[in-house]
């Protein structure tokens, strides 16, 4: 009876910890679901929408401008942000805010990518903590699952006249 009690606990155990290495894999490698909070990339995504996020572009070094991305935030690296890719390394970007009468600009160092919200008025961004470096990327978010109204790929980006072709 003990013998066949602890066997059964001995091959629970092993089930548990081989579907926990898979379930580890998929969640670092193919992606995961999202719960976005905060105002910064309103209208594209809402507060509280549910979206998938694929991690396999970060891994393969994929990521384009114009894609939103979830990264370990600069400022604290316990949470995460969801923002979109405004430039990649070497590219120049517009630093100052929409409201600034004289324009600055600087370019994306070796490494980094430039992220801001799509809410340019409520976003704490690259505008904010400068580039972010790429190692801090975790995801790129493909679509959004909820609200189900709202099903589908994401909208371009509202801003698309901060994405400078010098």
């Amino acid at each position: 009876m003990l013998r066949n009690a602890l066997g059964k606990t001995f091959r629970f155990l092993g089930y548990t910890v081989q579907y926990g290495c898979i379930a580890h894999c998929a969640f670092e490698y193919l992606g995961g679901i999202v719960v976005c909070s905060g105002p910064s990339m309103e209208p594209t995504i809402q507060n509280s929408d549910i979206v998938f996020s694929e991690n396999l572009s970060r891994h393969f070094y994929c990521i384009r401008k114009g894609d939103i991305v979830i990264a370990k935030s600069p400022n604290d690296p316990k949470s995460n942000i969801c923002k979109r890719v405004i430039g990649l390394e070497g590219d120049k970007v517009c630093t100052s805010n929409p409201s600034d009468f004289l324009k600055s600009h600087s370019y994306v160092p070796k490494g980094h990518v430039w992220l801001e919200g799509d809410n340019l008025r409520n976003s704490t961004d690259s505008r904010c903590y400068g580039p972010v470096p790429y190692g801090l990327i975790r995801g790129r978010i493909c679509f959004k699952i909820w609200p189900l109204n709202d099903f589908g790929f994401l909208r371009a980006s509202p801003n698309g006249h901060r994405f400078l072709d010098d």
